[in-house]
């Protein structure tokens, strides 16, 4: 049973119900016959993807919507064997190059140059290009948007590039100087109702607009997130009326746990638990990140007003060492032991003064 996430994704331009505007400069864009390379950016749950993906069927028609998962194999320098995941259409190729960390530069290089060398098969295609969507360039490590650069410079003609990005702060100046920026920014709350309104329209559900309000306020305008939760409160119960109480997703009450542990208990053997926590967070693909920002998020209000600034130092340190790390646990597992180490000095002044 498809999610209402995937369920009710509009399919084209036309079925997006917010940023009209910007759907239609897309639009315009995709029947210039001129398309530009584009880095697309703005918060998770936007609609990012989905608006992309409706560019692309107005570009190339339903032919996009056709898809298959290539398994591929690529050899780095030192003989190291990489295996990576395409999701492709004749048209189109979807890659997420930070998935295999700091060998993406490999990735980019190779993938890409095979891509653009080759021509385009459907020869009645309405373009002769093919477009490479790029997900979380922002994540890509310079290296990486370096031989980015090149590609784009040298193969133009034969390949046009779409990035992704949840910002543009860590993609490189030339990158930006060749791509046009598309920014699409989050929905508002009363788009989201709208949205949700829909949703449950479809699947016959009662309109609870006190509920839907509450749901997008909750959801930080994350619309992705909104119809998760939408979708969680109907199917945890029987009954739904406007103060219906709204689940937290499990690995944010997860979260909020470690972070009520960390608080009440500064030894190893809280961190060993911890510990448990955090893989079991990363095993169901929680992005590190994530995990350390929210958890950053749950301490400030259990912590001492004068430590709040120190925890957001530390986040932001630990992040920097996960961005360019490897061994993600290392990291999570340092920035926990460290909020401890400051919470026990700060309970032994308070004890000592």
């Amino acid at each position: 049973m498809a999610l209402l996430v995937d369920k009710h994704r509009p399919r084209s331009l036309d079925q997006l119900t917010y940023h009209t505007d910007l759907s239609e400069r897309l639009r315009s864009l995709a029947q210039s016959g001129d398309f530009p390379h584009l880095l697309v950016y703005g918060p998770s749950g936007a609609g990012k993807k989905t608006r992309i993906v409706a560019t692309l069927k107005e570009l190339y028609g339903p032919g996009v919507e056709k898809i298959k998962i290539d398994s591929r194999i690529f050899q780095t320098t030192s003989n190291r064997k990489l295996e990576f995941n395409i999701v492709a259409s004749v048209y189109h190729l979807e890659i997420t190059p930070s998935d295999v960390g700091n060998f993406d530069r490999v990735v980019v290089q190779d993938l890409l140059k095979e891509v653009a060398q080759t021509q385009q098969v459907d020869q009645s295609a309405r373009q002769k290009f093919k477009v490479v969507v790029i997900n979380e360039a922002d994540h890509l490590t310079r290296d990486a948007q370096a031989a980015l650069r090149r590609t784009m410079e040298k193969y133009s003609p034969n390949l046009r590039l779409i990035l992704l990005a949840n910002s543009t702060a860590n993609i490189i100046a030339p990158i930006r100087s060749r791509t046009l920026l598309v920014r699409v920014a989050a929905p508002t709350e009363s788009e989201i109702c709208d949205v949700l309104g829909k949703s449950g329209k479809k699947e016959g559900w009662p309109l609870m607009e006190r509920l839907n309000e509450r749901i997008a306020k909750e959801s930080g305008r994350n619309l992705r997130r909104a119809l998760l939760m939408f979708e969680a409160v109907h199917a945890q119960n029987e009954r739904v009326t406007d103060s219906t109480p709204i689940p937290p997703p499990d690995w944010e009450a997860l979260i909020t746990i470690v972070a009520n542990e960390i608080k009440a208990e500064h030894t190893p053997a809280c961190i060993l638990k911890v510990r448990a926590k955090l893989y079991d967070l990363l095993t169901h693909c929680i992005p590190p990140t994530t995990i350390l920002k929210t958890l950053a998020f749950k301490l400030i209000p259990l912590v001492d007003d004068s430590l709040k600034a120190d925890v957001i130092n530390w986040a932001a340190f630990f992040e920097q060492r996960i961005r360019n790390g490897t061994k993600h646990i290392f990291h999570l597992e340092a920035f926990v032991a460290k909020i401890m180490r400051i919470l026990e000095e700060h309970d032994m002044e308070a004890d000592f003064p």
